[in-house]
C-alpha cells in the first residue's frame, strides 16, 4: 500500500501488516498515523491485506449505483476513523471486482464482512450505522478468540 505523508506529500510504501500501525515518513520523518479511512481495493490488494494484516479487517462490499451503499459510506468512514490502530477498513466495488463478491457469496449490497488471520469471521448484508459496524468487528473478533 502507498500512504502519502500529510507533512511533505511524499509517498510511503507500507506493508499490509503495518497498515494499522503508526510510523514515520521515510522522507521527512513526520509521523504517519494508523490508517483511519476506508481503502478501495482490487482483488490482489484485498488478498494481500486480508492475509497479512496484523489486525481485523472490515470489508464493505458495495457498488456505485447502489443507493444504500452511497448512504452508508459516511458511516463506513466514521467506523474507519474509530477503528484506526485496531482494524483496517476496506471497500470492494463489486462492479470492478465481481470475483471477490462471488468468492464470498455476496448476493445483496451493501454487505459487510470481518476477517482476521485471513479467515472470514462473519458477514452481514444491509445498511448499518458506524456503531453497528464497530459492534460487528468486536463481536466477530471476540467469538473467534
Amino acid at each position: 500500500m502507498i500512504r502519502r505523508c500529510a507533512a511533505c506529500g511524499k509517498d510511503n510504501r507500507v506493508p499490509a501488516r503495518h497498515l494499522a500501525h503508526a510510523g514515520r515518513c521515510g522522507a521527512c520523518k513526520a509521523p504517519l498515523p494508523p490508517l483511519a479511512e476506508p481503502v478501495d481495493v482490487d482483488a490482489r490488494e484485498f488478498d494481500e491485506i486480508v492475509t497479512n494484516a496484523a489486525v481485523p479487517v472490515l470489508v464493505d462490499f458495495w457498488a456505485p449505483w447502489c443507493g444504500p451503499c452511497r448512504a452508508v459510506a459516511p458511516e463506513v468512514k466514521k467506523a474507519a476513523e474509530r477503528l484506526a490502530g485496531k482494524a483496517v477498513v476496506l471497500k470492494v466495488n463489486t462492479e470492478q471486482s465481481p470475483e471477490l463478491s462471488g468468492r464470498f457469496g455476496v448476493q445483496s449490497i451493501p454487505s459487510f464482512a470481518v476477517f482476521s488471520g485471513g479467515r472470514r469471521l462473519t458477514q452481514k448484508a444491509g445498511a448499518m450505522g458506524h456503531e453497528r459496524l464497530l459492534a460487528l468487528v468486536a463481536i466477530a473478533c471476540s467469538s473467534a478468540a
